[in-house]
């Protein structure tokens, strides 16, 4: 866990968004995920504060994880940022990157969905590091986020 929209919450005060806890637990029972899982939370911050030093740290959990498959979640701002960071430096595991681009807690996010699918492409895709969303998985070296459409899509390839 590292943070990102997927869990932030709603100050109905002010209308900020803001991070008290992880929604991972809730969101594994409510889609009755039986997949054995250990979770860990590195950090809980939005994706556009993440320095060169959070990703390091990422990279360092991933390596030192006994875990050939692995799942992140992160804030879709900056997740291809952190894909690339890793993708050349794990060899033998399967890293797949997720996020929501609504949180959790709005009852509209497309974070379980999310999460569900990257539970399931962490079990079946060769190692490799990967960011799925909204149902694809993409090569971390060939995604980029389309911030006006709002959704991940595939690099175009040059002629």
């Amino acid at each position: 866990m590292t943070g990102g929209t997927f869990d932030k919450e709603y100050n109905e005060l002010d209308g900020s968004l803001f991070f008290r806890k992880t929604h991972l637990h809730e969101m594994l029972a409510l889609g009755r995920c039986r997949v054995p899982l250990t979770v860990e939370t590195l950090m809980m911050i939005d994706s556009l504060h993440m320095k060169p030093a959070d990703r390091k740290r990422i990279l360092a959990a991933c390596k030192r994880s006994r875990e050939k498959r692995i799942v992140i979640t992160h804030g879709t701002d900056t997740m291809v940022v952190t894909a690339r960071a890793l993708g050349k430096s794990l060899p033998g595991k399967t890293v797949v990157l997720t996020g929501a681009m609504v949180p959790y807690k709005f009852g509209s996010s497309d974070g379980l969905f999310n999460l569900g699918s990257a539970i399931a492409f962490a079990q079946s895709l060769a190692a490799g590091v990967y960011v799925a969303m909204s149902g694809r998985a993409f090569d971390w070296d060939k995604v980029r986020k389309n911030r006006a459409k709002g959704e991940f899509e595939p690099l175009k390839k040059s002629a």
